[in-house]
């Protein structure tokens, strides 16, 4: 195990998942630019107030998915959206370090967080939404729920990073929401769901070695294919319903331009190798595993760190 000061501070940068963290802030710029569509003021003051706030809360849920993942991440080949950072696996430091990583960045979030809504630059809407973020964030990975291990984790993600971080931006950058500005981002919000699905097509033979049941696990490549079109089929109806109404025309046609995209992950599900264990329609039968994350409640994880 490489204990020196440059290869922690490298695996505290690489667990942060910086290339995500510019994902949500682009998600974020996303719901700011909604607002200002909607005729709200721009104040750069209480963009950077937003964004100041809203990291923290990102990085926590980073760190606390590198620790509940770390099993999973040491079996799987990384991808440049799976696989979490591998840092862990590879430098060999205890996962406690993530754990630990994650309750500082969220304390950090919470004190700055507080500090800006007194300060007047966050709402209180903005404000409930971001806790509503973190808390669904940190739902995904660790007990009593732990959605990722029991099949609702991509539900959780598509709500998550496509419905409330960009009400987020709405909030932060108007004061408060709209249905319009709801409806919006209701493509978008089914369009994470059918990525998360090509996304955890690649762990889903280690996610079945330690226990944890995402969709990939639990369902059968042919009903993948099915669900993957029916998410696609979801996603241009709902963009063709809001086209001239909630979503401007240029907008909507500019939408368009994502479908060789969505064309390259359903040839990822049709021609990707065999599940675990030669798993048929049923869906792949789980090797026996530690599952150690969802068998234990919250508090045992905070005390490993004592």
């Amino acid at each position: 195990m490489d204990r020196a000061p440059s290869t922690i501070a490298w695996a505290v940068l690489a667990m942060s998942r910086p290339s995500h963290l510019l994902l949500v802030a682009w998600v974020y710029a996303l719901g700011v630019a909604i607002a200002y569509a909607s005729g709200a003021a721009y104040d750069p003051r209480t963009l950077v107030a937003g964004l100041a706030a809203l990291l923290p809360a990102a990085a926590s849920i980073h760190y606390v998915n590198e620790y509940a993942d770390h099993e999973t991440d040491a079996l799987t080949t990384r991808t440049p959206f799976s696989g979490g950072s591998g840092a862990l696996p590879r430098t060999g430091l205890t996962p406690k370090l993530a754990l630990s990583l994650a309750l500082g960045t969220l304390l950090v979030g919470v004190v700055v967080t507080g500090y800006l809504y007194t300060e007047e630059f966050l709402s209180r809407p903005a404000v409930g939404l971001l806790a509503l973020g973190a808390l669904l964030g940190w739902a995904y990975s660790l007990p009593p729920v732990a959605l990722a291990w029991r099949g609702l984790g991509e539900l959780d993600t598509a709500v998550v990073g496509g419905l409330v971080l960009p009400q987020y931006g709405v909030a932060v950058a108007a004061g408060g929401l709209s249905r319009t500005a709801l409806l919006a981002t209701v493509p978008f919000s089914i369009l994470v769901f059918v990525n998360l699905l090509a996304v955890m097509w690649p762990d889903r033979e280690a996610d079945a070695e330690v226990g944890k049941r995402t969709l990939a696990t639990r369902l059968s490549p042919r009903w993948l294919r099915r669900l993957y079109l029916g998410g696609v089929l979801a996603t241009f109806v709902a963009l063709a319903a809001f086209t001239g109404g909630v979503l401007p025309r240029p907008v909507a046609l500019a939408s368009y331009a994502i479908v060789p995209l969505l064309a390259w992950g359903q040839h990822v599900h049709e021609n990707g190798k065999s599940t675990p264990d030669g798993a048929r329609d049923g869906g792949p039968r789980r090797r026996p595993g530690p599952r150690l994350v969802p068998r234990r409640g919250l508090l045992p994880h905070l005390l490993r760190l004592f």
